[in-house]
């Protein structure tokens, strides 16, 4: 479990990031940062399936 905490904790800091990126951009009418917050939540949720994955795969 330890071994799964770190990334996925990485991965929520990621996707909140993303989300403070958005709303920015959303205030800021900045479409490309925007674009950038919808990237880094989608490989947030990548990355992390991705560690649940190979740590289900090592048990």
């Amino acid at each position: 479990m330890p071994r799964l905490l770190v990334p996925l904790v990485a991965c929520v800091l990621v996707v909140a990031l993303g989300v403070g990126a958005i709303m920015y951009a959303d205030h800021d009418d900045a479409p490309g940062l925007g674009l950038i917050g919808v990237v880094l939540i989608l490989g947030a949720i990548g990355f992390g399936a991705r560690a649940v994955l190979r740590a289900r795969k090592s048990v």
